[in-house]
């Protein structure tokens, strides 16, 4: 009997592909084999994103497509908590479910393609079933948010937070790294927020008193001997204790931090956590206690009731701060945001006009982080290589958000390798440099 395949799509944020890997992962336990098109699969999975409106009309328009292509689709993840819309476009669906529900997905995969024997879990790849390289993971360590932040609707569709212990998070972490992970990249919807619910429940599993707070899975973390990376980090104040493990080479140099806008009054309307001029104070005592740290933030222009004041607040931060990365995004109603219903909106032209402006400065900001580091010297985590030369990242860069680091010509190293390099030029994104070490 020929096991059944399932074609698979993933769309969305890290979060979302920690899922669709664990997915994949009970599915290869199973024997369930992975077609490589719509048409040729049994089934189809798609893990959808929900979060902005451009991100639900791309899964709306990848399970159009699948629908028309294969007719037997089962959708999972963000978008899943709308059921009532998703039923009523399409209402040949297998079945509808939430996010991080990996045993409801299979649920519904089991009802309409049964597997051809028990899991096999001794047959799996080191890790699991892996979306990223080899080298590089993604480690999801708590779900949901217990922000109410108006232009979002993480909480509804997420729910409040929930950690992972801490045992479970590590069990992880090891299991990867035997498996040649190099890199592991910490992800959440709040990970300065870790453990929060946990409070006083002192993990005892490894034989250890385990507190459930970032800072000392940060720290377990960082015995493991790899590359840890932390993103999605909100600026409270025990960050500072974070950057005192960067001091210390325990984790990486790099910070990403949703900031999402400067001025006081709008971060009270978005309801937001700190101000503007608190998060300037955090910036710069960060980079005094650790002069080597890159940061990273998202911003949103255009928001309601955006003033040309409010946006010359965030500019002249950003120009202040001197972020080394900034992604930024104009703001979109979302079915269910609270923001939706604050007055005065921001016409559609004048947020495009300061989306642009914002990307301008920033860039100018970036071009100028980046020649600050010519002709110094750093570790790179080679991420390809071709015919044409090596690609890789330092501390500085994370994969598929930041800039790169091209090594041309040099072909004699692996994806996953460590090399000593020294940068030699630069561009408004990414690095170029020559090799110093293998």
């Amino acid at each position: 009997m020929n096991a059944p395949t399932v074609g698979f799509v993933s769309l969305g944020c890290a979060k979302a592909t920690v899922d669709s890997e664990r997915i994949l992962t009970q599915l290869k336990a199973e024997g369930y084999g992975f077609s490589a098109n719509y048409e040729h699969a049994d089934l189809v999975v798609v893990n959808t994103c929900g979060f902005i409106e451009s991100a639900v009309d791309e899964s709306l328009d990848v399970i159009s497509q699948a629908l028309g292509a294969n007719g037997r689709v089962i959708v999972t993840g963000c978008l899943g908590v709308k059921a009532d819309l998703l039923k009523k476009k399409f209402p040949n669906l297998l079945a509808i479910t939430g996010p991080q529900d990996c045993d409801a997905v299979m649920a519904a995969v089991h009802a309409e393609a049964p597997p051809v024997h028990e899991p096999f879990y001794h047959l799996l790849p080191p890790g699991g079933v892996k979306l990223t390289p080899r080298h590089y993971a993604y480690l999801k360590i708590a779900e949901g948010c217990n922000h109410k932040c108006t232009f979002c609707i993480i909480p509804t569709m997420r729910g409040r937070l929930v950690s992972q212990a801490p045992s479970n998070v590590l069990g992880e972490a090891k299991n990867l790294v035997d498996a040649g992970v190099r890199e592991l990249l910490v992800v959440s919807q709040d990970t300065s927020a870790y453990g929060v619910d946990r409070r006083g429940r002192a993990d005892l599993t490894t034989g250890q008193a385990l507190r459930p707070h970032i800072t000392d899975l940060a720290q377990a973390l960082g015995e493991l001997g790899v590359w840890i990376r932390l993103h999605y980090v909100y600026p409270y104040p025990h960050v500072d204790e974070l950057v005192e493990l960067m001091t210390s080479d325990i984790i990486l140099p790099y910070l990403d931090v949703p900031f999402q806008h400067a001025s006081p009054r709008i971060l009270r309307l978005m309801k937001r956590p700190a101000s503007g001029e608190d998060n300037l104070a955090r910036v710069r005592a960060w980079r005094e206690r650790c002069p080597s740290l890159a940061i990273r933030s998202t911003f949103i222009v255009g928001f309601p009731g955006e003033t040309d004041i409010d946006f010359q607040e965030l500019l002249n931060f950003l120009r202040q701060a001197q972020l080394d990365r900034v992604g930024c995004f104009i703001y979109s109603p979302v079915t269910g945001a609270r923001a939706n219903d604050l007055p005065e909106p921001v016409d559609s032209g004048l947020a495009q006009a300061r989306f642009d402006e914002l990307m301008a400065v920033q860039a100018e900001i970036s071009h100028t982080r980046l020649r600050q580091r010519v002709g110094r010297e750093y570790k790179v985590l080679i991420d390809e290589v071709t015919e044409a030369g090596a690609v890789g990242r330092s501390a500085s860069e994370s994969p598929d958000v930041d800039g790169v680091i091209h090594l041309p010509g040099i072909t004699e190293i692996q994806a996953g390798d460590f090399v000593k390099v020294k940068i030699t030029a630069c561009d408004t994104h990414d690095l170029t440099a020559s090799l110093v070490e293998a």
